[in-house]
Parts: C-alpha cells; structure tokens; sequence
C-alpha cells in the first residue's frame, strides 16, 4: 500500500475517533441532563412524601402496641373458647352416658312390672277366679237341682221338645 493511501485510511480513522467521541460526549450530556430532571423529580415527590412517610411510620407505631395488645387478647379469648369446649363436650358426653344408663334401668324396671303384672293375673286368674267359677258352677246346679226339684210338674212333650230343639 501506498504512503498516501495509508495516510488517508489513517486520517478517516482518526475522524472517525473524534467524531465517536463527539457523538459520546452529546449521549453522555443527553443523559446527564435527563438524570438531572429525574433527580428534581424525584426529590419533589421525595419532599411530598417524607412527610407522609413519616405519618404512616408514626401511625404503624401507635398502633403496633395496640394490635399486639388484640392478638393476645384474641389469643387468650381462643384458649378460653377451647378450653369452655372441652368442657362442654366431657359434660355432654357424661350426661348422654347417664341418660344412657337410667334408660337401661327404666327399661329393665318396665320389663319386670310387666312381667310381675302378667304373674299376679295369672295367680289372680288360678287363686280367684277358678274357685269362684266353681263355686258359680255349684251354686248353678244347686239352684238348677232346686228348681227341678220345686216344680215337679214335668213339662209336656212340646215344651221338652222345645227345650232340645234350642240345643240342637
């Protein structure tokens, strides 16, 4: 390659140096001033937030005793609740169990009068009321003997006829 060639291919590199570094320099100031903005930006919204943090921060403090003071009241309300139904549920159960239990009793006191009942009327029936229809019987055929013997008039034959035919 020639001297003067070389020259130029080393002059265009160099202006294209200078001119990337021009164009570096215009990009780095672009950003410089945008960054500048959003720094006046953000310290506007940082200057009308500060105070509004500091609001909240104070408000978060206030209330954080206040919150764990309701978190462990609520804790030791639900302790009570479990503990209360705990309780309810021994009570019931033990309560189903008695009822339980007199049940049974009740049911095997009823069983037993029944069968006690049904044991009195028997004997009543065989004690009572088999001599006493004996006794009816008795006194049907002496009253039936009395009367026999009380009429002597015999029947005609119609009227005894009469009579069997009624059993027949």
């Amino acid at each position: 390659m020639s001297d003067n060639v070389f020259r130029w291919v080393i002059t265009v590199g160099v202006a294209l140096s200078a001119l990337m570094t021009v164009v570096s320099a215009i990009v780095m100031m672009a950003i410089y001033r945008t960054s500048r903005r959003m720094e006046e930006k953000a310290t506007l919204v940082l200057d009308k937030a500060g105070p509004l943090v500091d609001k909240v921060r104070s408000m978060v403090d206030d209330a954080k005793p206040k919150i764990e003071d309701m978190l462990e009241k609520a804790s030791q309300m639900t302790a009570t609740a479990r503990e209360q139904v705990a309780r309810l549920d021994l009570l019931v159960t033990e309560t189903a169990e008695r009822a339980r239990l007199q049940i049974d009793r009740v049911d095997v006191l009823v069983s037993e009068t029944v069968d006690r009942v049904h044991e009195t009327t028997v004997a009543v029936q065989s004690t009572i009321l088999k001599p006493v229809r004996e006794v009816n019987g008795v006194v049907s055929g002496v009253r039936a003997a009395i009367s026999a013997l009380a009429h002597r008039n015999r029947a005609s034959v119609d009227h005894a006829t009469q009579d069997e035919e009624m059993f027949i």
